[in-house]
């Protein structure tokens, strides 16, 4: 960096928001699987607390070294569903409360990896998996999970899609005394990625290495304060901004990487520049579409607004680090996101305006509250329509929907922290149950065959 661009950062950092939100330490389990599941506990336990023990202090003397404030630390896993499954026990509730002690043992604020991937088929493993996380997240408090149900490669396995609907409904119950947070822990996939650094999603892959550092950058409030700059002109102007913008908070994120990678002598292997919003005022992916331009955002014109962002980050971010990895662009969580919140609230943003802007950001329906009757049929058929958006796309999606027990439209939630809160948005009243009720596979598209 020239002495510009270190003022310019140094700006940034002070007055505009701009953060690194997570430094994500992945670990492998794969040689954690033991036929008795006491035994693979203690080795998953073990292998945690010696490979993070230091982490969160490494982490937080590089953010003192460099003045930057880094939000979260967070260990990502294996995939339980393929450790368990050794053990031939019947429920992995157990394994999600040793992820929760251990997680809390090196001091992190989550931990992901209480995972399945069944976008083919699921194994035995994969479904005892699924059915134990309901208890296991209400049981829990920093244990998040996931489940890929779907690939542009494999189509959609709407078997697990049905069985889901269900899960979230479960785990909503579950925790109806603490305003239902259990669906906030988990993300439904289509196309996961092995190196995302951001929760609930996060998961180490079976093809990562043994550990691995990911950082997970933000700064909405720094591209918004950017494009303050350029207010009237032209759409290539917009997007060059964003470029510009991007390739800064870029370089700041891979500095943190490399000097967090040496110190704790780990490899430094994806910088995730997605621009994750808030609930903090001047935090907002929504307000940078509006200052392209929108009165509101759910306004005619969203859906284009957010494409030339996203492709506008990555491009800045690919030119500055050969390490951009993850999902990198925008997110747009309803309740993590004050503008979002607000579009919400006044009815300008749908979920229907929300599905059609998934297409071109980064990841999907994420953070959404509807109504605590809303039917599993309905909340499997909102993963269907995702999911199929993924496939298609060939890009990923995810869903994370909190039905509200006992509360319905014009009421709100909070969940407090980064997860913000949330107005109950509605859903539609008809009924999706007897395609969902049929099961099977949507088979992957035509263009998915290429060799």
């Amino acid at each position: 960096m020239n002495i510009e661009q270190l003022y310019a950062t140094d700006h940034m950092l002070s007055q505009e928001k701009l953060d690194i939100r997570t430094v994500t330490m992945g670990i492998s389990l794969l040689d954690c699987a033991d036929g008795e599941g006491k035994k693979a506990r203690q080795k998953i336990y073990d292998r945690i607390t010696t490979n993070a023990e230091h982490l969160v202090e490494e982490v937080e003397k590089v953010g003192r070294t460099y003045g930057v404030s880094i939000a979260n630390k967070r260990v990502s896993v294996t995939p339980i569903s393929l450790i368990a499954g050794a053990s031939g026990e019947e429920d992995y509730v157990a394994y999600a409360e040793t992820l929760d002690r251990a997680g809390k043992a090196v001091g992190v604020d989550f931990i992901g990896g209480f995972s399945a991937l069944v976008q083919q088929h699921a194994t035995a493993a994969d479904r005892i998996l699924i059915d134990s996380i309901p208890r296991a997240l209400a049981e829990t408090d920093i244990v998040c999970a996931s489940v890929n149900v779907g690939s542009t490669r494999a189509g959609i396995n709407m078997d697990a899609v049905r069985r889901l609907g269900e899960v979230i409904r479960e785990s909503a119950e579950l925790t109806k005394d603490q305003d239902c947070i259990g669906p906030a822990k988990l993300v439904v996939f289509a196309n996961a990625v092995e190196d995302n650094p951001f929760m609930a999603g996060a998961f180490h892959g079976a093809s990562q290495g043994d550990c691995a550092l990911r950082v997970g950058v933000s700064g909405p409030g720094v591209v918004k304060h950017a494009l303050e700059a350029v207010r009237g002109e032209p759409m290539e102007r917009v997007a060059e901004e964003i470029k510009r913008t991007a390739f800064k908070i870029t370089r700041l994120g891979e500095l943190i990487g490399r000097e967090t990678s040496k110190r704790l002598d780990v490899p430094f292997t994806t910088i995730d520049l997605s621009l994750a919003p808030t609930p903090a005022i001047g935090d907002s992916v929504a307000r940078i579409l509006e200052e392209i331009g929108l009165s509101q955002v759910g306004t005619h014109g969203t859906t284009a607004a957010l494409a030339l962002l996203n492709d506008a980050v990555k491009k800045g971010g690919l030119m500055a680090s050969s390490y951009v990895g993850g999902l990198s662009g925008a997110f747009i969580p309803v309740s993590e996101d004050e503008g979002m919140i607000a579009a919400a609230a006044s009815g300008e943003l749908s979920i229907d305006k929300l599905e059609a802007m998934t297409s071109v950001c980064s990841v999907g329906l994420d953070m959404i509250a509807v109504p605590g009757d809303t039917p599993a049929s309905t909340i499997s058929a909102i993963i269907a329509d995702e999911c199929a958006i993924g496939m298609i796309n060939m890009k990923t999606t995810a869903v994370r929907l909190i039905p509200v027990i006992g509360k319905g439209v014009g009421e709100s939630v909070t969940f407090g922290g980064l997860l913000g809160s949330a107005p109950i948005m509605p859903v539609h009243p008809g009924d999706s149950s007897a395609m969902v009720s049929r099961g099977g596979f949507i088979p992957a598209p035509v263009h998915s065959f290429k060799n």
